[in-house]
């Protein structure tokens, strides 16, 4: 990584911790050198002694990104980044965190680190998602751990129907479809009944939200795979998220196409902290 000059800074809004935090991180990075760029929430906390940008605009001229916030907050810092080849610095004020593995008293231990290029980083794959309606492509997203397909409103169950590249799957009745990331398989897909994919494992996951037929079960397929889901409810009966964050309300015979996308996103992880170290912590799996 190119020598740390500036640093973007993005933060969850009204956390407590962040009130002390975020000026310290300030005042370190100035006693450094180093220059920053913050958004509302940052600013906020630096009691507006600094111009915030918008989140998008953030990551502009920084060699690095510092999130402090939970995994919601660090899903937007990702798609902030937009493909562009930054690492994030990822710190957990929030709750459970399966992402931002940074705990407050290793924030300037491990940036020190960072300064002497002695970090280390876990490329965490995107997926690709577009709406095709009408033969046309009418959006396009980025998701770091899902995309998922439900009901948009107090109704009955959806008819989705799901192709592996050529081949038919299966016709869904159920409350929805998530088609996840290994990184996401911790997230929704998870409490949908999901399996727990390792990070580094080629894969996406497609697990049924309820489903009418239970022996519909979620699916690993290969990440090299494209994922089709049309979509049979009526429109503006289902809707799209991404990332649980943003979406869209879906027409009848939408077409949502998934693909491992060409970004992956770089996440500094502790050197101490591994994948089933995190599971252990996160799950309250028991110790050996």
């Amino acid at each position: 990584m190119e020598p740390i000059r500036m640093v973007g800074i993005i933060a969850k809004p009204e956390v407590k911790q962040a009130e002390q935090i975020v000026p310290a991180l300030a005042a370190w990075l100035d006693r450094h050198a180093i220059a920053y760029r913050v958004d509302e929430a940052a600013s906020r906390y630096l009691g507006g002694k600094v111009a915030p940008v918008s989140r998008e605009e953030v990551p502009e001229g920084c060699q690095l990104v510092i999130v402090l916030g939970g995994d919601g907050t660090l899903l937007s810092a990702a798609r902030s980044i937009a493909g562009r080849p930054i690492p994030l610095f990822a710190v957990n004020l929030g709750g459970l965190g399966f992402l931002t593995a940074i705990s407050t008293e290793e924030i300037f231990p491990e940036l020190e680190r960072a300064l002497r290029n002695e970090h280390r980083v876990a490329k965490r794959r995107m997926l690709a998602c577009e709406v095709q309606r009408d033969g046309e492509t009418v959006a396009h997203y980025e998701a770091l751990n899902d995309v998922v397909i439900t009901k948009a409103h107090i109704a009955r169950m959806i008819d989705l129907v799901c192709n592996v590249d050529a081949h038919f799957v299966c016709r869904y009745k159920a409350d929805g479809l998530i088609i996840a990331t290994p990184t996401g398989s911790t997230a929704y897909s998870l409490s949908a009944g999901g399996p727990i994919v390792f990070p580094s494992v080629g894969a996406l996951c497609i697990t049924p939200i309820c489903p009418h037929t239970l022996t519909n079960r979620p699916v690993l397929v290969s990440d090299s795979s494209v994922i089709q889901i049309l979509n049979l409810a009526s429109d503006e009966v289902a809707y799209l998220t991404i990332d649980g964050q943003v979406g869209e309300p879906l027409k009848e015979q939408d077409r949502v196409i998934c693909r491992s996308s060409q970004h992956a996103l770089s996440l500094i992880r502790p050197p101490r902290m591994l994948f089933f170290d995190v599971l252990r912590q996160k799950l309250k799996w028991g110790e050996r």
